[in-house]
């Protein structure tokens, strides 16, 4: 790709691109690039890394507006994918190449998932994610909407209507802080508000709890809309998941930040919202890991008027019904190399594989589920 890129032949770049990440136009603006394409290019070693993620927005964002895919020749088979988010949308590109019957079922209105309904616009326009409906039309590929899996439809019914079924669903469980006072009507999930900021109407003072992406988002949202916003995480800069540009793109916005402290009370006092706050501290392990110690006795209180909860998601596993695969210990289905459950036509990519990971982490475990439905159906 760079030979092509250096001769100027840049559609056949952004072909080679494409073909193998079919959100190479997405990943190149969402993803931690400091993190993966600096931390794995050999010239960082002399603190001059190739400036890889932004030769492939040059390249790849220009590019999504116009492509088309190759559709191949009709194989007979179909596949239902269940999630229209980064593993479902590329899932169903790859496949459809390949001459699959392919159907996307969402939840949503619109394909894009956490692309479309978790990332703000100002961090990912979302006539980006609009190039996919046309990618889908111009493919043949079906887009069944408004498909709540579990209420609408089982898996098992989908498993029903296809030769073989990619659950590609996104983590939009809630996790909870699990302390006292956390039912308050002012404390929301981060994915709700992302998902409709409008609908809220939060008051001047905001904090929103999390270290990752997703609280980034929230609290860059926040911001923008006026609020007087905080960001609490009980780890120190250093040790924080997000994206470091995002996170020196929320410091330039106004964010205060509220390292090492985390809640573990809410209470209304004289009709005000408190967060109890206890500070932290990072403790280094004998085997290298990090963990978050609290310390007792440094409870102080934080007044505020609404807190938005970004302290991870999970899946829902309730969606499997009564008939789930074979699950393990933890309650995750158990799957084989190429991510094929015990139900032989069952695969899964995305959150239900890796649990909430990266846009680029669910594209890849996307090909690889992709590859074991070529080979499940021969």
């Amino acid at each position: 790709m760079m030979r092509l890129y250096r001769e100027g032949k840049i559609e056949e770049a952004a072909k080679m691109l494409f073909d193998n990440n079919p959100l190479s136009g997405i990943t190149c603006q969402v993803c931690d690039w400091n993190r993966m394409c600096f931390g794995h290019c050999v010239l960082n070693v002399k603190k001059a890394p190739v400036h890889w993620y932004q030769i492939e927005q040059e390249i790849s964002m220009e590019y999504l507006r116009h492509v088309e895919i190759e559709v191949g020749p009709s194989n007979g088979k179909s596949v239902g994918i269940i999630g229209a988010g980064p593993a479902g949308i590329a899932a169903a590109i790859f496949l459809r190449r390949r001459g699959f019957e392919v159907t996307v079922y969402d939840k949503h209105r619109q394909i894009g998932g956490v692309l479309r309904y978790g990332i703000p616009e100002f961090r990912l326009d979302d006539d980006f994610i609009t190039c996919y409906e046309r990618i889908f039309s111009k493919a043949g590929i079906h887009f069944r909407p408004k498909v709540k899996i579990g209420k609408v439809m089982t898996v098992n019914q989908i498993r029903n209507a296809h030769d073989a079924v990619l659950l590609a669903a996104g983590a939009d469980k809630p996790r909870r802080l699990r302390i006292p006072g956390e039912d308050n009507p002012h404390v929301i999930p981060a994915l709700s508000y992302l998902d409709e900021p409008g609908y809220y109407e939060l008051g001047k003072k905001v904090v929103v709890v999390g270290g990752g992406n997703v609280a980034m988002d929230a609290c860059r949202t926040a911001v923008r809309a006026g609020h007087d916003t905080y960001l609490m995480y009980r780890k120190d800069f250093e040790n924080m998941p997000a994206n470091t540009g995002e996170v020196n793109e929320a410091k330039k916005d106004g964010v205060k930040f509220m390292t090492l402290q985390t809640p573990i009370e809410i209470k209304v006092v004289d009709g005000k919202n408190i967060a109890v706050i206890r500070d932290c501290q990072t403790v280094f392990n004998p085997d290298g890991t990090i963990a978050t110690k609290i310390l007792e006795g440094t409870e102080h209180d934080f007044e505020f008027d609404d807190m938005v909860l970004a302290v991870s998601e999970t899946v829902d596993f309730s969606i499997f019904g009564e008939n789930p695969p074979e699950l393990d210990s933890k309650g995750w289905p158990v799957v084989n190399g190429v991510q094929q459950t015990s139900f032989p036509d069952l695969f899964l990519a995305g959150d239900f594989l890796l649990g909430p990971k990266t846009v680029v982490q669910a594209v890849q475990s996307a090909k690889v589920a992709c590859q074991g439905i070529l080979e499940y159906l021969k």
